[in-house]
């Protein structure tokens, strides 16, 4: 089933992914999880999960098509720890597992542009994270509402929805720097709702808006923002009962996830199955996850992985909002870092 996605043009019969030649020849290893095949041109060796989000796998395809299964069944998101009892896997083989599914559902807005003459986009921000935690008696707590008193991680995640049609979502501190992404993304043309935010005055240079001031009404004259608030609320959903917390390293990885699930939650389990297993099947290798991962760590605003390669420096990889890389070096033989990192502006 896997090399059907994979290869739809030639109905699962193999295609070399270095030259793309045809031909290939079945060399798969006896008792192997998978199959195996070899390039008759270039003579290199690949499976079906070679360049793509399930390079390097230690499980069978199958697993990974169950739990494709179990994450678009789940209406809200799932778990990583609920993931690994269903698949009788480690914790972090199920973390790393369901973020390169949120991959390949991010992957299907990327670069994508909503809108246009006649078409209506609402815009709204929803913070998220940060959180301080009262102390115990009241006369040591704090006013959490005071600047001094917060802890600077929150984060607001912008949503631009389309009636009947797409959600873009991206992530900022405050809702007024999400003005040249809203331009960037919203077609000329477009009719935005807002509530009356004054972050979303600006958005008057470019396009109709119409607000709607929530003290009052929610929807005035046709004014609403209901589809946006839609998109919060399985957020919401997704952050209080599934996920409980969530690293701002990876909050866009998430949006992009409740986003897809608002936007193909009329769709059938099978199709909703059927469109990310192609998405993972079609895309190259992860962005966040890449090769073997030999350590992790966080640095600044996003996380980073470090990977080995053959001549002992590291393979680094940016998380999913980093603006940071961090520089190791590894050993060529074990993979593990040895001190004496720098941290660079990528």
């Amino acid at each position: 089933m896997f090399c059907r996605l994979r290869w739809p043009d030639t109905d699962g019969a193999p295609v070399c992914p270095k030259c793309a030649f045809a031909i290939c020849y079945d060399v798969t290893r006896t008792g192997a999880n998978s199959p195996r095949y070899r390039c008759k041109a270039c003579r290199k060796d690949f499976s079906p999960t070679s360049g793509t989000l399930f390079a390097s796998h230690k499980l069978p395809i199958r697993d990974y098509l169950i739990a494709i299964a179990l994450f678009v069944n789940a209406a809200k998101g799932i778990s990583s720890l609920q993931l690994a009892r269903d698949l009788g896997v480690a914790v972090k083989t199920a973390w790393v597992l369901a973020h390169k599914l949120r991959e390949a559902m991010a992957s299907e807005m990327r670069g994508a542009t909503i809108g246009g003459d006649g078409r209506v986009v609402e815009v709204d921000g929803c913070y998220v994270g940060g959180s301080v935690r009262q102390e115990n008696r009241k006369e040591d707590r704090k006013d959490r509402r005071l600047l001094m008193n917060q802890s600077g991680k929150r984060r607001v995640v912008v949503a631009m929805r389309e009636r009947h049609g797409r959600t873009v979502t991206s992530i900022f501190r405050y809702e007024d720097e999400a003005l040249s992404t809203i331009r960037a993304r919203v077609r000329k043309g477009t009719t935005v709702h807002t509530d009356e935010a004054k972050a979303w005055d600006d958005l008057r240079n470019g396009y109709a808006v119409r607000q709607v001031n929530h003290s009052l009404a929610f929807s005035h004259d046709g004014a609403c923002t209901n589809q946006a608030e839609s998109f919060f609320s399985r957020l919401r959903r997704a952050e209080w009962g599934q996920y409980h917390r969530i690293s701002g390293a990876y909050l866009s990885r998430y949006a992009s996830e409740i986003g897809w699930r608002e936007d193909h939650r009329r769709d059938a389990n099978g199709a909703q199955f059927d469109r990310l297993s192609a998405r993972a099947a079609m895309l190259p290798q992860s962005v966040d996850f890449h090769r073997a991962v030999a350590e992790s760590d966080q640095v600044g605003n996003g996380a980073y992985l470090v990977a080995a390669s053959p001549k002992g420096a590291a393979e680094v990889v940016c998380g999913a909002s980093s603006p940071m890389v961090h520089v190791e070096k590894a050993s060529p033989k074990t993979g593990l870092l040895r001190p004496g990192g720098r941290t660079v502006m990528h």
